[in-house]
């Protein structure tokens, strides 16, 4: 119970404080990184540590699942098995498993930017070629912020709310998902608006 106070605490915050356009695209997660002490994650999940950003995906062997890490940095912890609470929350990763956290060094008014959670699908291929349903055009990201699209070559800049870098008229930022932090060795929760 305590759980879910922190938790819907936090969004309640992440909700207050937000003047963006948030995505309707599928989000459901919320970790507890306390219980788990997972480096590789606590480092995007530092205020300190501005502009590291942290993939997130699940995987199954064996009928177990598994939650995996990846930094923009290339730092990679081994897959952790969920707990059996953590695998009956069923999350949603994204539109196809696969969420961003961390915290912006920018936002478009110059500031410290805030936490933030990004869909790992680049939004263009994904309109472009209308499929939401099983799309394939994940973004890979660098050490310095920027995500890439390896179909379109578009380039979002992580570090200032996902705005696209280069691309056409009509062409869209990266896809936003509410998130919020406890600290490193806390709560992270990232949910659609």
């Amino acid at each position: 119970m305590k759980h879910l106070f922190v938790v819907c605490l936090m969004l309640s915050l992440a909700a207050c404080s937000a003047e963006q356009e948030f995505s309707t695209w599928p989000c459901r997660f919320s970790y507890n990184n306390q219980i788990h002490n997972n480096a590789v994650l606590a480092s995007a999940m530092n205020s300190s540590s501005r502009g590291m950003f942290c993939l997130i995906t699940e995987s199954t062997r064996a009928g177990v699942k598994y939650l995996n890490f990846q930094t923009s940095d290339g730092q990679v912890s081994d897959p952790i098995p969920e707990s059996a609470e953590e695998s009956q929350a069923q999350f949603v990763l994204g539109l196809n498993n696969g969420i961003i956290i961390g915290y912006q060094t920018l936002n478009t008014d110059g500031a410290y930017g805030g936490f933030i959670g990004y869909d790992v699908q680049c939004p263009n291929c994904v309109r472009n070629e209308n499929n939401t349903t099983n799309p394939n055009y994940r973004i890979t990201m660098s050490n310095t912020g920027i995500a890439t699209c390896p179909k379109c070559d578009r380039k979002y800049d992580m570090n200032n709310n996902g705005i696209l870098q280069n691309g056409g008229e009509g062409d869209s930022g990266l896809e936003k998902y509410v998130a919020a932090t406890s600290g490193p060795f806390g709560i992270v929760s990232v949910f659609r608006r």
